[in-house]
């Protein structure tokens, strides 16, 4: 993908479908003067919008609307940009794409024009530095935001707030890594350089900030790619139910048949913006019935892929033989579960009083709302969730990941700076590294295979 960037691109820019506004977009290193003069009968004035019509091949108009020319750098990518916006119909939008890539094809400047890929419009921006990647993956996050929160955190992240504080971490890690390489051509300064240029106190300074960055970008993570959380437990225990009570909708069936459901039923909510990705699933229990046993298997599978497990507890039934041996044979297959995902739910309060309940657990009713709020309340709690006072920006695990691989050299390079002789050659390494993994979130050191992934991910026309 990256070595074809010099070729035109063209794309339709809006969502498939009608609607009463379509666009098609054309980006080009070359001047684009001749398609518009095909296109438009006339030259175009910058980024000023003419109404006109769009001319085919033969002259005739193919729909008549506003044509914008953005030329180079003063582009979304950078380079010259070509907009046409029209009649949102399929049809017409497919007609205006056909006619730039003829249009383009017979001029010989514009000859190896081709279809947009997926985020090539947005690669180009950062190619072409209008944006660095974490802006870029912004664009992504804004589009693809579910919900209100998460839609703000993104525009903030897009206005460059998370490339900001990489940025002032960078600066600071930078002004170390001068002073140690400094030192390093001086060996008979090399006892007193620690105390003499405050290593470890800048190094102190600069792992604490980067905590704070951390904490935001985790924040920030969970907003983008939510909570995965699992409704698990016997058959008839409440898990439909309370679904159907989280998404204030009557989604699943719920009978007192056990074994009414046999597959996965998932929904996203929001809880202070948080989106929550909720499945209930078949219960769990041995059984004959082959449709329920796969149903069963998938309850497993879906266990095993979750951030929260919500195990679910019948209390009229709590103290029953045959129940409390099941609810074993759950605990033990679950005992491979990390223990900090699973959280205990006792359901049905409203018709029996809880007695002794394990540490943490809650009690609640799904037929009345009774301990909503608190299970809400503990499920953000579960993964960490917290409101960041200086404001969420919206952030990829791939950050976070980028920010916990820096702080661990940061951390190898405090221990080395402590050792006697300090080992300042090591020091300058990991501080290094630690430079090189910072890079990665906004691109400084980003291998071409990464771009290839994260910008395949994006919307064609994007």
């Amino acid at each position: 993908m990256l070595s074809r960037h010099q070729d035109p691109i063209a794309a339709i820019a809006t969502a498939p479908g009608r609607g009463a506004v379509g666009i098609v977009r054309v980006s080009s290193p070359q001047d684009l003067a001749p398609l518009v003069q095909a296109l438009c009968g006339r030259s175009l004035k910058p980024r000023e919008a003419s109404y006109l019509p769009f001319r085919a091949a033969t002259g005739e108009a193919i729909d008549q609307g506003l044509a914008l020319l953005f030329p180079a750098p003063h582009s979304y990518t950078g380079e010259h940009v070509l907009e046409l916006q029209a009649h949102g119909g399929p049809v017409v939008l497919q007609l205006l794409l056909a006619r730039c890539l003829e249009a383009a094809g017979a001029t010989p400047e514009l000859k190896h024009i081709r279809l947009a890929e997926p985020g090539e419009f947005t690669q180009r921006a950062f190619l072409n530095g209008k944006l660095d990647l974490a802006q870029a993956e912004a664009v992504a996050d804004l589009i693809d935001a579910s919900t209100e929160t998460a839609a703000r955190s993104a525009s903030r992240a897009l206005s460059g707030a998370l490339s900001s504080e990489v940025g002032a971490l960078r600066d600071a890690l930078i002004q170390l890594r001068m002073l140690v390489e400094a030192t390093l051509d001086f060996p008979e300064e090399e006892i007193d350089f620690l105390q003499q240029a405050d290593a470890l106190g800048r190094l102190a300074r600069l792992t604490e900030r980067l905590d704070g960055v951390l904490d935001r970008t985790r924040q920030g993570a969970l907003l983008r790619e939510g909570i995965k959380v699992v409704l698990a437990g016997q058959p008839n225990v409440g898990k439909s139910s309370l679904l159907n009570a989280l998404a204030g909708a009557e989604l699943a069936i719920v009978t007192p048949i056990p074994g009414t459901t046999r597959d996965k039923v998932s929904q996203t909510i929001q809880i202070e913006g948080v989106p929550l990705h909720i499945s209930d699933t078949a219960g769990l229990r041995e059984t004959e019935d082959v449709v329920e046993r796969i149903g069963v298997a998938r309850s497993w599978e879906a266990i095993q892929d979750a951030d929260v497990v919500l195990f679910l507890h019948d209390l009229t039934r709590v103290g029953e033989p045959a129940y409390e041996a099941e609810d074993a044979e759950i605990r033990a297959r679950l005992a491979a579960v990390d223990p900090a995902r699973i959280l205990q739910l006792y359901n049905k309060a409203d018709a029996v009083a809880a007695e002794a309940l394990p540490a943490g657990a809650l009690t609640l009713s799904a037929k009345t709302g009774a301990g909503l709020e608190a299970l809400r309340k503990r499920l953000l709690e579960q993964v960490g969730w917290h409101t960041v006072p200086e404001g969420q920006f919206i952030a990829r695990e791939r950050h976070v990941q980028a920010l916990r691989r820096t702080r661990e050299h940061l951390e190898l390079a405090h221990a080395v700076s402590t050792q006697q002789p300090p080992a300042l050659d090591l020091l300058a390494e990991e501080l290094r590294l630690a430079h090189d993994a910072l890079g990665e979130i906004t691109g400084a050191f980003t291998a071409d295979e990464l771009l290839g992934v994260i910008f395949s991910s994006f919307c064609i026309g994007k």
